[in-house]
C-alpha cells in the first residue's frame, strides 16, 4: 500500500498540471449534469416490515391515488377573540371568508378544505375551529402561487380579528442553515494558518476539501432522480465530506512539510507524505465508509441513502487527498512555509529539523506527564466521561413534530392552539386501518363490524374521542377509524395506547374476521424509534467488527484496536449523555437557541455511533500509526508514544478543532434534527480527540508497554501486510538506492 501510494505521489506531483485539469474537469462535468437533471424526488418515509408502513400499503391498494395519503395535509386552526365563540355570527362568516379563498375554485392544487362547522370539529368551549385541508400533491411541490394564496387567505381572517395559524406541511420550506457552516469554514482557516503559519498552506485543504464537497453534492443533484436521493440526503454527505476532507488534506500537507525539513527533495518528500499519511488517510477512510455504509443495516431507506451518499463523498475526499492534493502542493511550491520562514533560509525555503536540545513540543511534554502518571490520567479520563453520560438513562427516543419546532413558526402556534382548545391527542391522532376483506367474503355487515370496534376502541383507557368510520371504497372491504388520545403525540402514555391497540388485533380478528392496523404520524414515529432499537446491536456489531479488523491489518495488534473500540464507546455515550441534557433535560438550551425540548430523534444513537466511530478511529489511525512506526523502527515503547506525540499531536488537535468547527456551524440551523446532529457531533468529536486519543491512549499504552504490540504468530501469518507505517516502504526506497547501475545496452546479453 505504502509503495503504490509513494508511486502514485510522486506521480501527480510530477503531472500536477493534468492532475488538476482532470479533477476540474470533472467537476465542470458534475455541474453540467447537475444542472440539466431532473428535480429531486421528495423523502419518502418508508419503514419497511412495520406495521404502520402495511397499514398505508393496505390503505394505497385498496383506494390508489387517494390524496388524502399522498398530499400535503393543511390544519387551518382559528380562534375567536377574547369573550367571544368561533361560532358567533361575524367570525364564522370570518372562518366561512377564508375557507371560500381556499377552495378549489381559487387555486388548482387543493382538493378541499372542509367546513369546520359542518365537520363538527368545534373545541368544546366554541372558541377554537379545526379544518384539514387536503391538497393534490407533497408539501415540496406546492407552488409559490398556492403557499402565496395560503398566507392571503390567512391574512384575511387575521384582519378580522381572528388568531389563524397553519399546521401541516402546506408552508413548508427547506429548514433554514443559518450562517453557522460559514463561521465554522473561517475558524477552520484561522487554525489551518496558526498551524502551517502560511496562507498558502492554510487555503490549500480548505479548497481542495471544498472541491471533494462541491462534487460529492453536485453528483448526488446529477443522479438524484436517477437513483430517488432527495434533496435532504445531502446534508450528511456535506458535514461529513467537508470535515475529512480538510483533514486528510490536513495530514498529507503536515507529512510534506516535515519530509522537507528533514532535507528531502519536493519530488521525495510528496512520495513519502503520500506513502505514509496517505495510506493512513486510505485506511481512515475505509472505517467511515464502512460506518457510513453500514446504516443500510437498518433497513429504512432514507437512511440508507444518507449513510451511500455520505460514503461517497468520503470516497471522493479520500481520491482528492492522494491526487489532487500533492498536485496542489507541487503548484504552490515553496510558499507552504510562511514568508518569515522562507527570508530565514533564502537558498531552500525549508526550515531545518528542531535539534534534539530543543525545547520540547507541548504534545511531547503532555506524553511524557501520561508516561509519568498513566493510572491517574486513565481513571480521571474515565470517570470524566462517565459522569458526562450518567443521562443517557433517562434518554427518551422520539422524533420531533410541529411542537418541537420554535414558537416563531405558525406551525408550533397552530399545534399549541389545538392542544389548548381540544386536547393535545388532537395534534396526533391515529388511524386505525380495518382490513374487511374476509369479513365481505362472507357476506358480513361491514359497517356493524366497523362500528363495533370502534366501540370497543372508545373503552380503552387514554383515548379521548373515536370518530366516524370511513370506507375506503364502494366495495367496503377496508375502513379508517380516528382515534384521539388524550396524551401528546410524542409521550409515553400514547405510545402504550399504541401498543394496546395493537394487542387487541388478535382478539378482534377472532372476534369479527376483521384485521385491524394502526397507523399515522404517531404510530409511525413509534415504529421508527422501534426499529432503531432493534438495529443498534446487529449495526454495532457489524460496523465495530469491520473496522476492528480493518485495524489488526493496520496496527498489527490486537489491544490497540480492542482499545480504540472501548475508547470510542466511551467518548459517544458520553455526547449522547451531553445531548441528553441539552436537548431533552434543557441545560444550556437557550445558547444554543433550542426553543423547545423533547425526546431525542430516533435516529441519533445509531447515527452517532456510525459517523464518530468512522471519524474516532480518523484520529486513532493517524496518531498512533506516528506511534507504531517509531516502535518499528526501534524506539522502546513509552519513547514511541512520545515520538508520535511530538509528530502527530499537534496536527491531529488541529483536525479536531477544524471538524469540531465545522460540525458545530450546523448548530445554528433552524432545523431542530440538523441543530442537534451538528451538536452531537461537535461535543463527540470533543470528547473523542482531546479526552480519549490525547489521554486515554497514551495512557493505556504507557500501562501495556511492549504488549501493546503483541500479535499472535498465527494471525501475524494469516493477516495481510498493509505498511502502513512505510516499513516496506523504507526497504523499497533503500534497495533502489543500494542497487548497482544497469549495464549498458551494448553490455547485455
Amino acid at each position: 500500500m505504502a509503495t503504490f501510494l509513494y508511486k502514485l505521489g510522486r506521480l501527480a506531483f510530477r503531472r500536477r498540471r493534468i492532475v488538476a485539469l482532470l479533477w476540474a474537469a470533472l467537476l465542470v462535468v458534475v455541474i453540467g449534469a447537475a444542472s440539466t437533471a431532473g428535480d429531486p424526488p421528495d423523502d419518502e418515509f418508508a419503514l419497511p416490515g412495520t406495521e404502520s408502513q402495511q397499514a398505508f400499503d393496505l390503505m394505497e391498494e385498496r383506494s390508489p391515488g387517494d390524496a388524502a395519503a399522498d398530499g400535503a395535509q393543511g390544519r387551518f386552526v382559528f380562534k375567536a377573540p377574547d369573550g367571544e365563540k368561533i361560532t358567533d355570527p361575524e367570525n364564522r362568516a370570518a372562518v366561512e371568508k377564508v375557507l371560500g379563498e381556499l377552495s378549489p375554485e381559487k387555486h388548482s392544487q387543493v382538493v378541499g378544505v372542509p367546513n369546520p362547522f359542518e365537520a363538527k370539529s368545534i373545541s368544546e368551549d366554541a372558541t377554537t375551529a379545526i379544518a384539514n385541508g387536503v391538497y393534490e400533491v407533497p408539501g415540496p411541490e406546492l407552488t409559490d402561487e398556492t403557499r402565496g394564496q395560503i398566507e392571503d387567505a390567512v391574512e384575511l381572517g387575521r384582519d378580522a380579528g381572528l388568531t389563524v395559524e397553519v399546521g401541516g406541511d402546506v408552508l413548508f420550506v427547506e429548514p433554514e442553515m443559518g450562517n453557522g457552516e460559514i463561521i465554522g469554514i473561517g475558524v477552520a482557516a484561522l487554525v489551518l494558518i496558526l498551524t502551517f503559519g502560511s496562507l498558502v498552506a492554510a487555503g490549500l485543504p480548505l479548497i481542495t476539501a471544498l472541491i471533494g464537497v462541491m462534487i460529492g453534492v453536485t453528483g448526488i443533484a446529477a443522479l438524484g432522480s436517477t437513483l430517488g436521493l432527495s434533496a435532504t440526503t445531502n446534508t450528511l454527505a456535506m458535514m461529513i465530506g467537508l470535515a475529512v476532507g480538510i483533514d486528510y488534506a490536513l495530514f498529507i500537507a503536515s507529512r510534506y512539510r516535515a519530509e522537507l525539513m528533514e532535507g528531502r527533495d519536493r519530488e521525495e518528500a510528496i512520495g513519502r507524505a503520500v506513502g505514509t499519511a496517505g495510506s493512513a488517510v486510505v485506511f481512515a477512510g475505509l472505517t467511515v465508509v464502512i460506518a457510513l455504509a453500514g446504516l443500510a443495516v437498518v433497513n429504512v431507506p432514507i437512511l440508507t441513502k444518507m449513510g451511500l451518499a455520505a460514503a461517497a463523498t468520503v470516497v471522493i475526499a479520500v481520491l482528492v487527498a492522494i491526487t489532487l492534493v500533492p498536485a496542489a502542493l507541487g503548484m504552490v511550491g515553496k510558499r507552504i512555509f510562511g514568508r518569515k520562514v522562507r527570508k530565514a533560509n533564502p537558498e531552500t525555503g525549508v526550515p531545518p529539523m528542531p535539534s534534539e536540545d530543543a525545547k520540547p513540543s507541548l504534545g511531547a511534554r503532555w506524553a511524557g506527564f501520561t508516561l509519568r502518571r498513566p493510572l491517574v490520567v486513565l481513571l480521571t479520563a474515565v470517570i470524566g466521561l462517565g459522569a458526562v453520560a450518567i443521562p443517557v438513562g433517562s434518554m427518551t427516543l422520539g422524533l420531533p413534530d410541529d411542537g418541537n419546532s420554535p414558537t416563531s413558526t405558525t406551525q408550533r402556534r397552530a399545534y399549541d392552539l389545538v392542544a389548548e382548545g381540544f386536547g393535545p391527542g388532537f395534534n396526533g391522532p391515529l388511524m386505525v386501518v380495518v382490513d374487511l376483506d374476509e369479513v365481505v367474503e362472507k357476506g358480513g355487515d361491514a359497517d356493524r363490524t366497523v362500528r363495533d370496534i370502534g366501540d370497543s376502541l372508545r373503552d380503552l383507557e387514554g383515548v379521548a374521542v373515536v370518530g366516524e368510520p370511513e370506507m375506503m371504497n364502494e366495495e367496503k372491504n377496508a375502513a379508517v377509524v380516528p382515534v384521539i388520545p388524550e396524551t401528546r403525540p410524542s409521550s409515553v402514555e400514547t405510545e402504550d395506547l399504541v401498543r394496546e391497540i395493537r394487542g387487541m388485533s388478535g382478539q378482534i380478528e377472532e372476534q369479527y374476521g376483521a384485521v385491524v392496523l394502526v397507523s399515522g404520524f404517531t404510530a409511525s414515529l413509534i415504529d421508527f424509534s422501534q426499529v432503531m432499537d432493534d438495529a443498534l446491536v446487529p449495526y454495532l456489531t457489524l460496523v465495530v467488527g469491520l473496522a476492528f479488523v480493518l485495524l489488526l491489518m493496520v496496527f498489527r495488534s490486537v489491544l490497540v484496536p480492542l482499545k480504540a473500540a472501548l475508547g470510542f464507546l466511551l467518548s459517544v455515550l458520553a455526547a449522547l449523555g451531553a445531548v441528553v441534557a441539552v436537548f431533552q433535560w434543557g441545560w444550556a438550551a437557550g445558547l444554543l437557541g433550542v426553543d423547545q425540548t423533547g425526546p431525542i430523534m430516533s435516529m441519533m444513537p445509531i447515527f452517532m455511533i456510525g459517523v464518530i466511530f468512522g471519524l474516532a478511529m480518523d484520529y486513532e489511525v493517524f496518531l498512533v500509526t506516528r506511534m507504531r512506526e517509531a516502535y518499528v523502527h526501534g524506539e522502546r515503547p513509552g519513547q514511541a508514544v512520545v515520538t508520535g506525540f511530538k509528530l502527530g499531536a499537534r496536527v491531529v488537535t488541529a483536525a479536531a478543532v477544524i471538524m469540531i468547527s465545522v460540525f458545530a456551524g450546523f448548530i445554528g440551523a433552524g432545523d431542530s434534527m440538523i441543530k442537534m446532529m451538528g451538536f452531537g457531533l461537535a461535543i463527540a468529536i470533543l470528547f473523542d480527540a482531546f479526552v480519549v486519543r490525547m489521554a486515554i491512549v497514551p495512557a493505556v499504552l504507557a500501562l501495556l508497554g511492549d504488549k501493546a504490540w503483541w500479535l499472535p504468530k498465527w494471525l501475524d501469518r494469516i493477516l495481510p501486510n498493509v505498511d502502513v507505517e512505510g516499513e516496506r516502504l523504507q526497504q523499497h526506497l533503500t534497495a533502489t538506492k543500494t542497487a548497482p547501475d544497469p549495464a549498458p545496452e551494448h553490455a547485455r546479453v
